[in-house]
């Protein structure tokens, strides 16, 4: 049987596979936030003709237009149906293929000097003849011994292109090693004593997105910069998903796929760019979260998200390049910036060191505010780390017309005190289509400022306005009219102020363990790409941020690839790194009494205690 698409595509269908599947297997992706499991809602379509059984439609009008969600619906015979424009998903496209802002200001004020993970040895060798006739590995050895080096590895791959490289190079060669006390020192590859270019790759592995920075090793400028989303998204949009698929579905391989072809997509498009050889890529630096560094590596990530919460490692061994599946110099050797726990990966480990606040005397508060909510607190002497799962919500996720801020995007909003009518802004002034993060806390805070919805989020019917009506799943406020309507509804407040809850909640919990108060935080870091976007005003008025000066905020965007690129250039900023990992004390959120009480007490607007608020205490008098 074949499901004919309204784009002229016809797509074969087995007996008793769903429609998801099937659109799945042909390379088309819908947005399936739940894995397939038909609780999100996302994955709507439309069916206009045929035959087909289905265990969950959404209720009201979806369901007279013939509206189905594909992951529970299953074609009998021949159907024809159209993707709803909300439901594609688009992967793989790059985001940004552009120069982005130079790093090397920010490598010099570590006082960096330049000592890549690769070092390279001109060695000039004198070619064998029939009295000097020892192997070509023992007349490397011996050239090495003479300039006081012993004990070096060579691996069979080294070994193996070693004898053609040495004659093809006229026994003048660069040396590629990776250092290290003996018999730590390894071999990587030969080049030609004339071959003076080199590069390596610091990548970000973020839940949602993937980036990836190409960087000239001579002087550690960036060369160029891709991104795209992390297609996992189409396995789920949170860790546990994505954990639940690897370990209990069998598709850790399948995940694994997902994220190297993202990250080799990028590489291979920057380099053909550039007109570089691959070849001459011949480091690599991962950062990302606990389980993320586990799926690029092909490890079980099972264990994280079973009590105790172990992962299978914290600290990686030096792999290669051609383990890890990567299109560059398969001897590169790839580091992974270290993990501290479960739930606090490379990524914070990699923003603490952009940051610097484990240098510094001052106490700093480090948020990452993405899928997961990651915190660090301390300061040259002590770091504290925690995490919470803020859920995707932020990313569009659970949310009726929640999408990523892309074009289309309602980003900002403004509702009139008087009418209640809203303004909106639109991400690439266009029509839009749906709402992002800083939308969403823009609306909620601008709703309750104006007295549309009460401190527990829910819509005051008494005021008199078309904007407020009963939908398929209660009450909703409109925020745009048209062949479309972008609506909030009330179960997506709820949403986002679970969310919300569990940030504040999470900062709260870590400054009281340590026997802090708000009035002892100097600094605020706030990372991450949604970061980019917040308002912090507006997220003080729905309870996520603390009531702080908001001369204490600072901004830092991407810190995970950040941190990346300073260890691809730096032996002292990698040791520098490691001693963060093994600096922070963990604290496990979701066994702690504390956390849960203070959640609950975040689950207001902006919460129960107002005197924690005065800010916004004052806005509502």
């Amino acid at each position: 049987m074949n499901i004919k698409l309204a784009t002229g595509e016809s797509i074969p269908a087995a007996d008793g596979e769903s429609i998801l599947s099937a659109l799945k297997k042909k390379g088309i992706y819908l947005v399936s936030s739940c894995g397939g499991k038909g609780t999100c809602g996302k994955c709507r379509i439309k069916i206009h003709d045929g035959k087909y059984r289905t265990s969950a439609s959404r209720p009201g009008r979806d369901k007279e237009k013939g509206i189905v969600l594909a992951c529970q619906t299953f074609p009998e015979n021949n159907i024809s149906a159209e993707i709803l424009e909300e439901a594609r998903l688009v992967v793989g496209d790059r985001i940004a293929l552009a120069k982005s802002k130079d790093l090397s200001e920010l490598f010099r004020s570590f006082d960096g000097e330049i000592t890549p993970i690769v070092k390279r040895l001109n060695i000039k060798l004198p070619p064998p003849t029939i009295e000097d006739h020892i192997s070509d590995l023992e007349r490397l050895n011996r050239e090495l011994e003479l300039k006081g080096i012993k004990g070096m590895r060579f691996s069979q791959t080294f070994i193996s292109s070693m004898a053609d490289d040495l004659r093809k190079h006229n026994w003048e060669i660069h040396l590629a090693y990776v250092d290290g006390p003996p018999p730590q020192a390894e071999a990587i590859f030969v080049t030609s004593g004339k071959q003076t270019s080199r590069y390596g790759i610091a990548v970000d592995i973020g839940t949602t997105t993937i980036v990836v920075y190409l960087i000239d090793l001579s002087d550690g400028k960036l060369v160029d910069v891709g991104s795209t989303y992390n297609s996992q998204i189409r396995y789920g949009d949170d860790v546990i998903t994505r954990i639940v698929h690897a370990a209990e579905g069998g598709g850790l391989e399948e995940l694994r796929r997902t994220v190297t072809d993202d990250i080799n997509n990028i590489t291979d498009t920057i380099i053909e760019k550039h007109g570089i050889n691959k070849e001459h890529i011949e480091c690599a630096v991962i950062s990302g979260n606990t389980t993320m560094s586990h799926i690029f590596w092909g490890l079980d990530p099972g264990h994280i998200r079973e009590e105790p919460y172990i992962p299978t490692v914290n600290s990686f061994p030096l792999w290669k390049a051609g383990t890890a599946r990567l299109h560059v110099n398969k001897q590169a050797p790839v580091y992974t910036l270290p993990c501290v726990a479960s739930y606090v990966g490379g990524d914070i480990v990699s923003g603490v060191l952009a940051s610097k606040m484990h240098r510094n005397h001052e106490t700093a508060l480090f948020m990452d505010i993405g899928t997961n909510g990651e915190i660090a607190i301390g300061n040259n002497e002590w770091l504290m780390t925690a995490a919470c799962s803020a859920g995707p919500c932020f990313e569009g996720s659970g949310i009726k017309h929640g999408m990523r801020a892309t074009e289309g995007a309602i980003e900002a909003v403004r509702i009139a005190p008087d009418t209640f009518e809203p303004s909106i802004s639109v991400i690439g002034n266009t029509v839009p289509i749906g709402i992002c993060g800083s939308g969403m806390i823009d609306a909620i805070s601008e709703l309750f400022l104006s007295g549309v919805i009460d401190r527990k989020g829910k819509f005051i019917r008494e005021i008199k306005t078309g904007c407020i009506r009963e939908g398929d799943e209660g009450a909703e406020f409109v925020l745009h009219k048209g062949t479309k309507d972008i609506i909030l509804t009330e179960v997506d407040i709820e949403n986002i102020m679970r969310a919300k809850a569990a940030i504040y909640a999470g900062i709260s919990s870590l400054i009281k363990e340590i026997g802090f108060t708000l009035d002892n935080i100097e600094r605020v870091y706030i990372a991450g790409g949604f970061g980019n976007y917040l308002n912090v005003d507006r997220a003080v008025i729905i309870g996520m941020l603390p009531d702080i000066p908001k001369e204490k905020f600072r901004f830092l965007g991407n810190t995970s690839v950040a941190g990346a690129y300073l260890c691809l250039l730096s032996e002292k900023l990698r040791k520098e790194a490691e001693d963060i990992a093994l600096k922070m004390t963990y604290m496990e959120l979701s066994v702690s009494r504390n956390f849960m009480d203070e959640y609950m007490s975040a689950l207001f607007l902006p919460h129960t205690d107002m005197a924690l608020f005065p800010t916004v205490e004052k806005l509502l008098k």
